[in-house]
């Protein structure tokens, strides 16, 4: 690994563990095990820092939602592949994935970023309003019904860290149908 994805990666490790207040250069230092001048040379501020985190994660995020994805299926297949990508992402990448979930409307985290177009984002706004036209998906605004398919997998994966249930198959195919439920008509 090279000196700037260690200090990424301690970033997010440290925020994981103590969150984002706490984090302070001098435990980003300890933890990469770098001197002073290796961050500085790489990143001119904290801010600077944890904004490239979050762009790294939400990119990672972005590229593990369209794993696997068929454009040619049938619109609820495909709504249950990146629904499915969306559970396993977070579940193989809990710290990104709590990292977003977490501070996407942090003020710490700069406009721009927070409002960072990805392919795996104009494939859901497509899928949804493609299901609004075919009368499948509830006639919402689109960034709401992304809101909301987001947050039943957010609530899921939560429940899920803290070892309220295992997420075997079962529930797995429960998360993506109740999800698919949330917007369907």
């Amino acid at each position: 690994m090279s000196k700037r994805t260690d200090i990424l990666k301690a970033t997010l490790d440290l925020i994981h563990e103590e969150g984002l207040q706490s984090v302070t250069f001098s435990k980003i230092f300890k933890k990469a095990n770098v001197g002073s001048g290796t961050v500085f040379n790489y990143f001119s501020s904290k801010e600077e820092l944890v904004n490239e985190v979050y762009r790294e994660a939400r990119i990672h995020m972005g590229e593990a939602l369209l794993k696997g994805y068929d454009g040619s299926l049938g619109l609820y297949e495909r709504f249950k592949r990146l629904q499915l990508n969306r559970l396993e992402f977070g579940m193989q990448s809990p710290k990104e994935y709590l990292f977003i979930d977490s501070y996407s409307y942090s003020p710490y985290i700069s406009p721009e970023l927070r409002h960072m177009e990805d392919y795996s984002l104009e494939v859901f706004s497509s899928l949804i309003a493609e299901g609004q036209k075919q009368g499948l998906i509830r006639p919402i605004d689109l960034r709401l019904c992304h809101q909301i398919i987001n947050g039943v997998i957010s609530s899921i994966l939560k429940g899920y860290f803290v070892e309220k249930y295992p997420l075997d198959e079962q529930q797995i195919q429960q998360t993506l149908e109740a999800s698919w439920k949330a917007i369907s008509l």
